[in-house]
């Protein structure tokens, strides 16, 4: 019986040790504070921009280069989109991101414009706020962050590394 159980602990510690990994780990970034920010923080959203043909050319693209879809729902009037802009402008996450996700911006005015982008993942009522981050498998076309897309709405009551972490939770 002693020598079943300690089989039985060495098979589960193999399994333990061949399960999926954890979420890949965001870049330390170089500032501790959004104060820090170059100024003055971009405004990422092209109002003008084509939203559907954005977002299906970034699925595209991370369909083919085996990344996330990363779709950034604002608008450039709102500081925590402008804060979230300005973090992922950040030299170690910038080039972190770009290996990890396809991010593509898309202006929601002000909860009035281009909605069909969100509700394309489910998300059909008023969005809970802005910005409002929509991880998507793109072979799937599914939502991986269901319940948690408008998490980095209050981005300026978190602090960069947080932010980063945040991101890098989707991935592997």
């Amino acid at each position: 019986m002693t020598r079943l159980l300690a089989l039985s602990l060495a098979a589960f510690a193999a399994l333990a040790t061949t399960a999926p990994a954890q979420a890949a780990q965001a870049p330390k970034l170089a500032i501790t504070s959004f104060d820090q920010l170059a100024q003055p923080l971009p405004l990422p959203y092209d109002e003008k921009a084509d939203a559907k043909a954005a977002v299906a050319a970034a699925k595209a693209r991370a369909r083919a280069n085996r990344k996330l879809l990363l779709i950034d729902l604002g608008g450039n009037w709102c500081l925590d989109c402008r804060i979230l802009a300005g973090t992922i402008e950040q030299p170690a996450l910038k080039t972190w991101l770009a290996k990890k996700y396809e991010i593509v911006t898309v202006d929601v005015g002000r909860f009035d414009k281009n909605l069909d982008v969100p509700a394309h993942y489910g998300i059909t009522e008023r969005l809970k706020g802005v910005p409002s981050v929509l991880v998507v498998n793109p072979k799937t076309d599914k939502l991986i962050n269901p319940g948690k897309t408008a998490a980095l709405s209050d981005a300026r009551h978190m602090n960069p590394q947080g932010l980063a972490d945040w991101l890098a939770q989707w991935t592997r």
